[in-house]
């Protein structure tokens, strides 16, 4: 036999020759050390075949090929004669990836980064690539201050050619910022700019909001926040000339050293545009929000050009180009800011589209559009659609979509891409009080049923207090201009005592029919009739009660009342929240009338005016104050049958406590309490004569005040995509409830104050956390009152399904 000759060795080195190879014809071809790949896929990578004339260069093509398809760790290529022999080793193949020590890192996000590298389970493994990917992961752990990190790809040999692969991380602890230093900067003192950071050295305990923990990708947010201090002060030309990190020799410190050059600071000269202006002159200087001798500020050029822009998108021009050219006067430090203008090509929209509604209809969505298919493109009608779609509440999330039509320059689709929520909720309740111990709750109601956008609920509910069958619908385009309609049938067993509030019975049913009228995009007005029949039983004799009943001729001992009253309402709603569930920016705001009509058994009316005000304290509204406040009044008008002045109905007495007025303190129990009065001379008190006996039952009020303020704060521990889906909150509820007609000035006794004094404040304070779960909203709060009075009842801990803010 021949001696084989060594022709090419190779050890992840593709062209390495060992011996100068001859030029001969290949007789045959054969490979040494196959087990996974088979021999078929093995000739199929090679570029010579039997017959083939090679030499030096073929030799090495056949072993660069070979490396490429990504299966062998070692090729070595011999001539036995007029054979070609192919002796390699395979890569092993990976059996298992599994992760140790990884907790900056996820594990979704690693497996991803593994995938698009082709390391898989089942591929062959290349250690090439493995030490790209742990250089990489180290990288990514030095710019977020893990100087100390290390990550290895520990690879352990497995029977048959296969490989188990583990990914080892120690990740140690983030380097701290020890100082930040300014070189250069005379206008700004070192504290003023390092109080624009978000990076701090020596953080205090209570500022949650800075960080002291080294990160690259912050400290470039933190310079851009230099230049813009620099840049909306004037100061056009200021640079950084370098910026200089050192680490401690633990590698558990950072500082930081910016070197400046601040320039002079430019006053602005003028203000032109130019390019595609024509007819637009006067609209553009409208825009412009500075004059001439202010100091220049970077960012008031900026919302000029994105006012610019947003005017040019109400008109079509869906991709205008902006841009502001400064001259400057370095003799006088002034700058003349010449404004270019293009406008591009006008566009129109072909289609609009929706996806992600798999249960509400299309036409409910395209109904609340102000875009319309074929006219030209106007970006604030686009905007106003994603508005009034997040206002419905079906959807959790709403976003807009603008893409070019194919093929053309003067087309786009527009697509709203929609999140549904849950529109339904069951109105089940559980609430747990030191005294008031648990209650239950329970009702069914659809805000968008079938997908329709029409609200229908069937409620019949019943705990401990009360007993309701309700029908409820409601139409929000009865007609194609936006008018709905509405109306509820209902009948109502409620046993006061139950409530907390003291005793009576009122067994009532009734009917109303509401039609509403849209104003304009944000105000809407309603309209409503209405009856309703109460049979009243089983009441205490107390004061405030005994008043209702003088004046309408009831004796003292007579226990059944029974009234019917015909009522008409109006209300207004104004509605500017940027969504329906969970809103973050914008106020909402209802003020609403209601009116027996003269005739009826108590003539009365009702007013209340309720408010809502988000306002965002960071840009990403992950941090959000919440003010809400409500007022109410009523009273009689008119004389009773005996003459006698009418009073509002006690059976529609303002109270507040519970976790819709006043949390921390047990529902309906704060306000007015019920006073009983006794042996007192001439029918009722006089002086302090001590003839008045106060209770801790609540009576209510025909007045009430409300205010709250609550800082919604990021969910602890809450994953990116549940930060839809739940709220948590800080705040201090306050209010008062009184009874304007309240005439017993005796209040020495227990329980007893002057109840017609609007300054009996109570105030809580406490947490709350709110979740759109899929049977609905459901809301915890624990809360502890600050200021009460006797008679109050506190709630520590509450849990509602149905109700949020």
């Amino acid at each position: 036999m021949a001696m084989k000759k060594l022709l090419v060795a190779s050890l992840l080195l593709s062209s390495s020759m060992a011996q100068s190879a001859e030029q001969f014809v290949v007789d045959d071809i054969r490979f040494e050390g196959l087990q996974r790949v088979t021999l078929g896929a093995a000739l199929l990578k090679m570029p010579v075949r039997v017959g083939d004339t090679v030499d030096d260069r073929d030799i090495a093509d056949v072993i660069q090929a070979l490396f490429a398809s990504g299966n062998f760790e070692d090729i070595k290529v011999y001539r036995d004669g007029d054979v070609l022999l192919v002796k390699v080793l395979e890569r092993p193949t990976i059996a298992n990836i599994s992760f140790s020590g990884n907790k900056a890192i996820k594990e979704e996000q690693l497996k991803e980064n593994l995938n698009a590298s082709n390391i898989q389970v089942g591929e062959a493994l290349d250690r090439t690539t493995l030490s790209k990917i742990e250089k990489g992961l180290e990288d990514f752990y030095y710019s977020v201050g893990k100087y100390n990190a290390t990550v290895q790809a520990v690879v352990t040999p497995l029977p048959r050619n296969r490989a188990d692969l583990k990914f080892v991380f120690t990740e140690g602890v983030s380097a701290t910022i020890k100082q930040i230093n300014f070189i250069g900067n005379e206008v700004f003192t070192d504290d003023e700019l390092r109080g624009k950071f978000n990076l701090q050295a020596n953080v205090p305990w209570w500022n949650f909001l800075a960080n002291e923990k080294y990160q690259k990708q912050v400290l470039a947010g933190d310079m851009e926040v230099l230049r813009s201090q620099y840049l909306n002060n004037g100061y056009l030309k200021y640079k950084l000339e370098s910026t200089q990190v050192s680490i401690s020799p633990d590698k558990k410190g950072v500082y930081i050293t910016l070197k400046i050059d601040e320039g002079d600071q430019y006053k602005v000269k003028g203000v032109q545009f130019r390019g595609e202006v024509a007819g637009r002159q006067d609209d553009l200087n409208k825009l412009v929000t500075f004059e001439d001798g202010d100091i220049y500020n970077g960012a008031q050029v900026t919302a000029l050009e994105e006012a610019i822009k947003r005017k040019l998108g109400e008109s079509g021009y869906a991709y205008p180009q902006v841009t502001t050219i400064p001259d400057f006067d370095d003799d006088t430090n002034e700058v003349s800011l010449l404004v270019n203008v293009e406008s591009g090509k006008r566009v129109y929209v072909r289609n609009i589209g929706f996806s992600g509604n798999t249960t509400t209809k299309d036409e409910v969505l395209r109904r609340e559009m102000r875009q319309m298919e074929g006219s030209w493109l106007n970006s604030k009608s686009v905007e106003r659609g994603k508005e009034r779609l997040s206002r419905t509440g079906f959807f959790e999330t709403v976003d807009v979509q603008t893409t070019r039509v194919p093929g053309t320059d003067d087309q786009v689709d527009v697509t709203y891409n929609v999140k549904e929520a849950n529109a339904g909720s069951v109105n089940f309740g559980i609430g747990y009080g030191t005294e008031s111990g648990i209650s239950f709750q329970a009702g069914l109601q659809q805000d968008n049923f079938l997908g329709t956008g029409t609200r229908f609920g069937i409620n019949a509910m019943t705990n401990k207090y009360q007993k309701n069958i309700s029908l409820d619908y409601r139409d929000p385009y009865f007609t194609l201009d936006g008018i709905s309609l509405g109306g509820k049938i209902y009948y109502n067993e409620f046993e006061a005592s139950n409530a907390n509030i003291s005793d009576y019975t009122n067994q009532s049913y009734g009917a109303s029919l509401t039609w509403g009228f849209p104003f304009d995009e944000l105000n809407f007005f309603e309209f409503g009739v209405g009856y309703d029949h109460n049979k009243i039983s089983n009441t205490r004799e107390y004061y405030q009660i005994e008043k209702f009943k003088a004046i309408h001729g009831f004796d003292r001992g007579e226990n059944i009342i029974e009234l019917d009253d015909f009522d008409w309402s109006v209300s207004w709603s104004r509605n500017n929240l940027n969504r329906g569930y969970f809103p973050t920016a914008g106020n909402h705001q209802r003020a609403s009338y209601r009116m027996t009509i003269p005739g009826s058994d108590a003539q009365y009316f009702k007013m209340q005016y309720d408010v809502r005000q988000y306002i965002p304290l960071n840009e990403g509204h992950d941090f959000t104050v919440l003010l809400r406040g409500k007022v109410g009044y009523g009273n009689g008008y008119g004389k009773t049958d005996n003459g006698s002045d009418q009073l509002m109905p006690f059976y529609e007495n303002f109270y507040a406590g519970g976790f819709s007025t006043l949390r921390g303190f047990r529902s309906n129990t704060v306000g007015p309490k019920a006073v009983y009065v006794e042996g007192c001379s001439g029918g009722g008190p006089s002086g302090n004569n001590n003839c008045a006996t106060g209770t801790k039952d609540a009576a209510g009020g025909n007045a009430i005040a409300l205010a709250s303020m609550e800082l919604i704060v990021p969910t602890p521990f809450a994953s990116e995509e549940f930060k839809n889906q739940i709220r948590t909150s800080l705040f201090v509820d306050a209010g008062s409830v009184w009874d304007t007609e309240y005439d017993l000035k005796d209040t020495d006794g227990k329980y007893l104050y002057d109840y017609s004094d609007p300054s009996l404040i109570r105030a809580s304070y406490g947490a709350a956390l709110q979740w759109m779960s899929p049977m609905g909203p459901l809301v915890f709060s624990i809360a502890r009152p600050l200021k009460k009075y006797d008679g109050d009842q506190e709630e520590f801990f509450t849990f509602t399904i149905g109700q949020t803010f």
